[in-house]
């Protein structure tokens, strides 16, 4: 029976709204109330405190401020006082989400990360105009397209290296052991993130990184599963979640589903009706029950927390490595006017035993800590890398049983 195809339209995230209810005492709802003095004025209708404060700063502040500035300062202070994880969208974040999202954008094909002070170049994409280039991992970004690159505005520094496809781009970058800048002209294209990494291991094992959750991952996951088992089933699979911030739930589902016969995968409370749902998984695991180890460490969260909480729950795979973040909550994206957004906590999210991991995360079955130098990239070497290393050795002792392979990890 193949894999059901999931449909919500939400991105895992996490943090949880609260409410509360004050009782005022002392006025009895029977007693009238106190006529007016004759001479006091008819009473006006209230105006709410927001527009009280708006009317304050339009007519009094000391810079003139238009009326858009502050109403999007008024919606970002509402949103901002809510949780961290419910914000308002511009048109440029809002498609930069759907690029994350989708899997594809067009652009250069750099991945960047703020280190030390300076954007660096994690990786070029494989394939894209800046891999072609020659472009390489750690050259250090200094300007696009003669604008100098700064610290603190690493988003602002990935909007100019995006543009139209058949564009160009002049990026300068500072190499180790180079005296000046290399200059690179290059021709924007669509580029496809891949978000999924295989490779076989020793032993007929098989290693899989997901980076994060867009729509293409659960395809791409299916797709690297049936070539590592091309020539015969794995005998176990060690599946990388370490650095995964989430991404869509909905993709997030369907790779749990896909290693899961039945069962609930994941439960979601809300206030409105959409917000409440649970997902099951459909028959058909793809790795026929071979034993899975789910390497996770504090920065997976969410979605990653997802397939790691429904894996365990199940029985269907070991954790381990370090305690996951704990973001136990979804947002759902709503399109605003002028191609703007807005991203809400609308649910909270509940593992398969009822538990929910907002701000607690999820303990591993075996706790390692993260090696020296380790990346959110993941390894460059898997098989050098000591936490794949322990995990092989655990699914190798699993034909001893399960508790010999536990305590040789201890």
């Amino acid at each position: 029976m193949p894999k059901g195809i999931h449909t919500l339209l939400a991105v895992a995230a996490g943090a949880v709204l609260g409410a509360g209810l004050m009782l005022v005492r002392g006025v009895s709802a029977d007693r009238p109330a106190a006529p007016l003095p004759a001479s006091a004025p008819a009473p006006r209708a209230q105006s709410s405190l927001l527009e009280e404060v708006t009317r304050r700063v339009s007519n009094d502040y000391v810079d003139r401020v238009n009326g858009d500035q502050l109403d999007r300062a008024a919606v970002e202070g509402m949103l901002a006082s809510l949780d961290p994880h419910s914000a308002f969208l511009d048109a440029s974040e809002y498609e930069a989400m759907r690029a994350s999202t989708t899997g594809h954008y067009s652009g250069v094909g750099l991945e960047v990360a703020e280190k030390d002070g300076r954007i660096v170049v994690v990786a070029p994409i494989q394939g894209s105009p800046a891999d072609r280039a020659g472009v390489r991992a750690g050259d250090v970004l200094l300007e696009v397209d003669g604008r100098p690159v700064e610290a603190g505005r690493l988003a602002e520094a990935i909007g100019y290296m995006r543009g139209f496809v058949g564009s160009y781009v002049r990026v300068a970058v500072g190499r180790g052991g180079e005296p000046e800048p290399l200059q690179f002209v290059l021709e924007r294209s669509d580029v496809r993130v891949r978000t999924v990494r295989a490779e076989p291991l020793p032993g007929h094992f098989g290693y899989v990184r997901i980076t994060h959750f867009s729509d293409s991952t659960a395809r791409d996951f299916g797709q690297q599963l049936s070539r590592l088992q091309e020539a015969a089933p794995l005998a176990g699979l060690v599946l990388d979640l370490r650095g995964n911030p989430g991404g869509v739930l909905e993709s997030a589902v369907s790779v749990a589903d896909d290693l899961l016969d039945s069962g609930v995968i994941v439960r979601a409370e809300g206030r409105s009706v959409n917000s409440r749902f649970e997902m099951r998984a459909t028959e058909g695991d793809l790795l026929r029950a071979a034993p899975i180890v789910v390497l996770v460490d504090h920065d997976s969260a969410s979605g990653a927390e997802i397939v790691a909480g429904a894996l365990r729950d199940h029985g269907r795979a070991t954790l381990m490595g370090e305690r996951t973040f704990g973001k136990g909550s979804v947002q759902t994206v709503m399109p605003l006017a002028d191609g703007q957004a807005l991203k809400l906590t609308t649910s909270r999210y509940f593992t398969p035993s009822g538990a929910s991991i907002h701000d607690r995360g999820i303990e591993p079955d075996v706790t390692l800590v993260a090696p020296p130098g380790a990346t959110a990239t993941g390894p460059t070497d898997v098989t050098g890398d000591p936490t794949v290393r322990a995990a092989l050795q655990y699914l190798r002792d699993r034909s001893l049983g399960t508790q010999v392979a536990l305590a040789g990890q201890r």
